[in-house]
């Protein structure tokens, strides 16, 4: 299916058009499967997406990803796309991208839906690397998925006119593991290369139940060589894993900034619990989303570090004049 010329609903903004990049009644049977589906983009136009509109609800879908890729996993309908988790018998096996991959769009814990700035747009399709995009669910569970099949996914809100601003999605996440009856900070960092100024609009939390608290700052040396500490964002994952507005709209991450983010997660388990794929595992992600001039998204786009107990911010980055733990973790 090509998203220029699927039949969609017009927009209450004319030039805009709405589009169903939704699960085609996909019947899991397990709790704890990852599935992908593909769409074709147009290779006639470039065109830009400038909203999210979220069909899915917490108690079936755990979160949602929305990749764009220069190629699919599969050319299948459906496939597995969790390389850790629970796979579904019947299914082929694949990554959710082959080469290309950059995150587009995150959902979860029944988050509502999502406008951009004016003038601020994903490119995808015509020009762009990006020839397809790819769904993925994290199924939490199958109980209330009808009959027919499920269906979670996300409206996309697009339009062929030219945003001047591309939009772009950087992520930053960990490994390890968190002892049991601890509380452990799982850190992550990594210096911005990019010559363009980026202007961070949005930032959204992602953490399994453990997490309490994940915040997100801008990392910049001052003149007496220290570092000056900026709050991109800061919300427990425990509420509505959508991207939020930054406070303060003015900021600008440069090149030679840095980028960190720290995840405070509470195990009153008996059990240590590492990060990994499924509900029972841990993750530690902080997602900041920016506009910047230009048609070209930042790269890269990822910053993972091995996380707790043995990476951290001090020690491992070199980070200095780390803000007061009540600031950054509760």
């Amino acid at each position: 299916m090509t998203l220029g010329l699927a039949v969609a609903s017009a927009s209450a903004k004319q030039d805009t058009t709405w589009f169903p990049m939704l699960m085609p009644k996909a019947k899991p049977t397990k709790a704890e499967s990852y599935l992908c589906t593909p769409v074709r983009l147009s290779t006639e136009s470039t065109e830009y997406i400038v909203g999210f509109k979220p069909n899915a609800t917490k108690m079936t879908a755990h979160h949602m990803l929305l990749y764009g890729c220069d190629e699919p996993g599969s050319m299948d309908s459906t496939w597995n796309c969790g390389e850790m988790s629970t796979a579904e018998p019947g299914l082929e096996a694949a990554p959710i991208c082959n080469g290309g991959s950059r995150i587009i769009y995150a959902w979860g814990m029944d988050a509502p839906a999502l406008s951009l700035p004016k003038g601020v747009g994903f490119r995808v399709g015509g020009e762009t690397s990006t020839k397809y995009l790819v769904l993925q669910v994290h199924y939490m569970s199958v109980d209330h998925i009808p009959a027919s099949g499920d269906d979670s996914g996300v409206f996309l809100e697009f339009t062929e006119q030219k945003q001047p601003k591309t939009a772009g999605v950087i992520l930053l996440g960990t490994g390890g593991y968190a002892p049991k009856h601890s509380t452990t900070y799982f850190e992550t960092s990594c210096k911005m290369t990019d010559p363009r100024p980026l202007h961070p609009f949005a930032f959204r939390t992602h953490t399994h139940a453990l997490g309490k608290m994940v915040s997100g700052w801008r990392v910049r040396k001052n003149s007496a060589d220290e570092m000056d500490w900026t709050l991109l964002g800061k919300k427990s994952p425990q509420e509505p894993q959508m991207f939020y507005d930054m406070d303060d709209k003015n900021i600008i991450v440069k090149q030679g900034d840095i980028l960190a983010a720290r995840c405070t997660m509470v195990n009153n388990r008996d059990r240590t619990t590492y990060i990994g794929a499924t509900a029972a595992d841990e993750m530690c992600n902080f997602y900041m989303m920016y506009w910047v001039q230009g048609e070209q998204p930042v790269t890269p786009d990822t910053c993972f570090t091995n996380g707790a107990p043995g990476w951290s911010w001090k020690e491992s980055a070199g980070l200095k004049n780390i803000p007061d733990d009540k600031l950054v973790s509760t």
